[in-house]
């Protein structure tokens, strides 16, 4: 069953945002490359945390699905259908990812571990609010409403959050492993919540009946 659907969930999943996403990421980890001086840590930590916001925002889109109430009538559950669109488009992620952080010059890179954390609880914060959505309303497109969500979030975490809270500081801050201790337990979140999102509710319409 699952050999049989790889080939029409292959078609079917969104390549133009995956494609977009994935070449902004590798235009904006090149930006250090394309400067001339000395290589600047802060710009290629800079260039990386954009290329996880951009791989993030393809993602968002991974699971739009416009015959969704189509395919939802055949004998696959969910959780296959989403996890199979995820195992389809994770070996692009992790090559784009790859190929963002050796274009950052290696003066210039920041620590890859941490780096490559952030971006996964983001790209698993985006898929994660893409199901909740599909569990929770008949759209067959959520991804734009989650790529709007998710830069604003950015953008709210950069400006809003105390410092205490930050989740984006430099390597040479003192709260670099604390920060990341953060970035660990938000995705283990994203991922609780994304399993769950992708649990079928039971039909509204069904009731027991006494005997």
């Amino acid at each position: 069953m699952t050999r049989a659907l790889l080939t029409p969930v292959l078609r079917t999943l969104p390549w133009r945002a995956l494609a977009a996403g994935g070449a902004t990421a590798l235009l904006l980890a090149g930006i250090p490359r394309m400067l001339s001086g000395a290589p600047d840590p802060w710009l290629g930590l800079i260039s990386l945390r954009g290329a996880a916001l951009a791989l993030a925002l393809g993602l968002a889109f991974l699971l739009d699905d416009p015959a969704r109430h189509i395919t939802s009538a055949v004998p696959v559950r969910r959780p296959l259908r989403v996890g199979l669109r995820v195992a389809l488009a994770a070996p692009w992620a992790a090559l784009c990812w790859t190929a963002a952080v050796f274009l950052v010059p290696g003066e210039a890179r920041p620590p890859v571990g941490a780096l490559t954390l952030e971006a996964i609880a983001t790209a698993v914060f985006a898929l994660a609010a893409a199901a909740l959505i599909i569990r929770r309303s008949t759209v067959t497109g959520p991804g734009m409403a989650v790529s709007t969500w998710l830069l604003c979030t950015a953008a709210a975490a950069f400006l809003l959050l105390p410092d205490s809270w930050s989740l984006l500081v430099t390597p040479d801050d003192p709260r670099w492993t604390d920060t990341h201790e953060r970035w660990a337990m938000l995705l283990a979140v994203a991922l609780v919540v994304g399993t769950r999102a992708c649990v079928e509710p039971l039909r509204a319409g069904l009731r027991l009946r006494p005997f």
